[in-house]
């Protein structure tokens, strides 16, 4: 199996992992900002949204341990699928037909 197979099954499975964390920070994120700025809630309002947002129902020491995995799982995601994009670019010949030109 060569690399490019390799990276689009990691991402394929870490994605599967990381769907439910990921919608739920990002809904709970966008909620908050926009009850705040937009419909005028406070802070204490809208702060049952940030404990959800930052995994603080988890308790103090899987807290952490939260955000950190959202995190690495975003960066891994970000970095597969760069990957993924920048090859299949090269595959088809997106960047040759330009370097094709140059050389003219």
């Amino acid at each position: 199996m060569n690399w490019r197979k390799k990276f689009r099954e990691w991402h394929r499975r870490i994605a599967g992992i990381m769907i439910l964390p990921l919608i739920i920070t990002a809904i709970t994120g966008i909620s908050y900002r926009l009850l705040k700025d937009w419909f005028g809630w406070s802070r204490d309002q809208a702060h049952f949204l940030m404990v959800i947002h930052e995994g603080e129902y988890l308790g103090d020491q899987l807290k952490g341990i939260y955000v950190l995995l959202n995190g690495l799982g975003v960066l891994f995601l970000l970095t597969t699928g760069a990957t993924m994009l920048f090859s299949s670019l090269a595959k088809s010949g997106l960047f040759s037909s330009a370097k094709q030109e140059e050389s003219q």
